[in-house]
């Protein structure tokens, strides 16, 4: 009997599958929504991991466990997948501004279209966390530690802005070789930095920054970085100058922001920040034929097609997600790894065994606020919806400015 009870879900979790994997056209390229996946993953667990909410009995405040052992910058390295997510979205914007173009859809239409889809989610978790903050305020709550909850929640909007901005400027970008936003970045930090300028200007570089896997992607579409050759001088290059830059020109190793620290690489971003992501991209490009092969295979592609279809419901919850953890931990105390100062490896094993719960929490959210991602729920899958070829002339007539 449980042999027999055990075998039809994962025979019902295999035809499912296969019918994802029949209806989606032969000419969609699937490496893309597996880079688009394993960015989004790479964010959420990097969040789970590297941040910590500890309790300290009068309230909650963010620590880090980088800041005590910085020898685990290496996950930062692993975890910090924003590169590879400007790649695929300055890929997919580009080539789908191409295609809407050809079927002569205006642009406020295309990027009414594309920013709908992109913020329609967004109101919910502002709804829920502006009634969160104020029952817990009216309940009085610590202050300090309202503004540390609120923080972390909408802490993923700022991806979102950047991204909106990008997506608006796709007719320019589209035509940017990646060298200029490169540049922009370069002098910022020599001003800074080298020069003393004022601090403000790291701004700069949350534009610049970003625009440069941007049009990366763009290069993409326009067939430029077909051969491996580009994935490996990306993945070399980038490689040896953020080894350079952290080794002798004193940037943080860690490619996240460090609670206390003088410099963050991301909070804005830095020279070293820009060229890790060139590292990523490169080797996000070497990755694609290994993706296509390995996503031929129904269940990984249903795996993947269903983290595109929600991403960016995994991606505005997973705080939420961790701290509806925490908050429910602390009915029994104080938890290793969950409300504990993360200063030694003990926190590190505990913290790994809260991830599956974190998941749960996160799947809660999924099933509460899912259909905000999705509308009125009348729309095709965007991960089963054929993406049209762009026609010859289109592809030709794009040039670098």
């Amino acid at each position: 009997m449980t042999d027999v009870t055990s075998a039809y879900p994962r025979g019902a979790l295999r035809a499912a599958a296969a019918r994802i994997d029949a209806a989606t056209p032969a000419s969609r390229d699937r490496a893309v929504d597996g880079l688009r996946a394993l960015a989004v993953l790479g964010v959420v667990l990097g969040h789970w991991l590297v941040t910590a909410l500890v309790s300290d009995g009068g309230g909650l405040h963010t620590a880090s466990p980088l800041r005590h052992l910085p020898r685990l910058a290496p996950v930062s390295w692993a975890f910090q997948t924003l590169a590879v997510f400007f790649l695929v979205g300055g890929h997919v914007a580009t080539r789908g501004r191409a295609a809407a173009r050809d079927r002569g859809t205006p642009y406020r239409r295309w990027l009414a279209a594309r920013l709908g889809r992109l913020f329609r989610p967004v109101v919910a978790v502002l709804a829920l966390w502006a009634v969160t903050a104020a029952l817990l305020l009216l309940t009085g709550a610590d202050h300090g530690t309202v503004h540390t909850l609120v923080k972390l929640a909408l802490s993923p909007l700022w991806f979102l802005l950047v991204l909106a901005a990008l997506t608006a400027a796709t007719p320019l970008l589209a035509r940017l070789h990646p060298l200029w936003p490169l540049v922009v970045v370069l002098h910022v930090d020599l001003l800074r930095f080298g020069l003393g300028g004022p601090s403000w200007l790291g701004w700069v570089n949350l534009a610049a920054g970003w625009a440069v896997p941007y049009t990366l992607g763009a290069a993409w579409t326009r067939g430029e970085l077909e051969h491996r050759r580009a994935g490996w001088v990306l993945l070399a290059g980038g490689t040896a100058v953020t080894a350079a830059l952290v080794a002798w020109a004193g940037y943080p190793a860690s490619m996240v922001g460090v609670p206390g620290a003088p410099v963050s690489n991301l909070n804005p971003p830095t020279l070293a920040a820009v060229t890790f992501g060139l590292a990523q991209c490169g080797l996000a490009l070497l990755l694609r034929e290994r993706l296509r092969r390995a996503l031929r295979r129904p269940t990984a592609w249903a795996a993947v097609a269903v983290v595109n279809l929600f991403a960016m419901t995994i991606f505005l919850w997973h705080q939420t997600a961790m701290m509806a953890t925490t908050a429910t931990g602390l009915l029994a105390g104080r938890l290793p790894g969950l409300h504990t100062l993360p200063d030694g490896l003990d926190w590190v094993a505990a913290r790994l065994l809260w991830l599956p719960v974190f998941a749960l929490f996160l799947g809660v959210c999924w099933a509460a606020f899912h259909g905000f991602e999705r509308g009125d729920g009348r729309r095709r899958s965007r991960v089963v919806r054929r993406h049209r070829p762009r026609s010859r002339a289109t592809t030709k007539g794009v040039r670098h400015v």
